[in-house]
């Protein structure tokens, strides 16, 4: 499958989780920046459409804000979601990760607003709250909102099965590398560098029981997904 068509998969899959979303009682509105923090994961394949949807200025200002956080941390996975999946069906223990919102907020906002928003990675668009967030200092999320978000970070995994997963900074500053980004777009990347995951299909849906009946209509729309016109 070539990355265009991957990349129209992915704004289909976005059109449907906003359909969805957009019937839930949120608490989210303009300016509400509490859950945006710097350890934001993204795919390949997320920050490709990202990086098309740019202008030439966004692009240097986006660089500049990523090389100028680069050295502080930020959270890295060890697993893909994919591959923690197999790992539960398997009885495997998750590895231990390392997740502090005290890293601080993510490099993009500007004044509380995200200058990306059109074009923002599924783990922004999945980040909402029944509650405020700037009350209650956390978010209140709906469980079978928190399945369907698995649900689709999985299928965004698996179209982008041959390329990798990993913090948002490194993801982008991965992809500005010209030969980097050339061997993505030819489906020719090799073993992850440090600080990366590669990617895996997806085997095993992480549904609970509960949910199962509710997800179907969603499930439905996902995989009536492809090619238009």
């Amino acid at each position: 499958m070539d990355l265009d068509l991957r990349l129209k998969l992915l704004e289909q899959l976005y059109a449907i989780y906003g359909d969805f979303i957009r019937q839930q009682p949120l608490a989210c509105t303009k300016g509400c920046s509490q859950c945006c923090t710097c350890n934001l994961t993204v795919t390949t394949l997320e920050g490709e459409y990202l990086r098309r949807k740019l202008h030439v200025e966004q692009h240097s200002d986006v660089l500049l804000h990523l090389l100028a956080v680069a050295d502080r941390p930020r959270y890295r996975p060890s697993v893909t979601l994919n591959r923690l999946a197999d790992m539960c069906v398997r009885g495997e223990d998750p590895p231990e990760e390392e997740n502090d919102p005290d890293w601080g907020a993510c490099p993009m906002l500007k004044k509380d607003i995200c200058p990306l928003y059109a074009a923002r990675p599924f783990g922004c668009r999945c980040m909402v709250s029944r509650k405020d967030c700037r009350k209650t200092g956390y978010a209140e999320v709906d469980p079978l909102v928190l399945t369907i978000n698995d649900i689709f970070l999985q299928h965004i995994e698996h179209i982008d099965a041959k390329g990798y997963s990993g913090n948002f900074t490194d993801i982008l500053l991965f992809l500005d590398r010209p030969e980097a980004a050339a061997s993505y777009q030819q489906g020719q990347l090799g073993s992850p560098p440090e600080g990366l995951l590669a990617n895996q299909p997806l085997f095993t849906l992480m549904i609970p029981p509960e949910h199962r009946e509710a997800v179907a209509p969603v499930l439905k729309a996902i995989r009536g997904i492809g090619p238009k016109g």
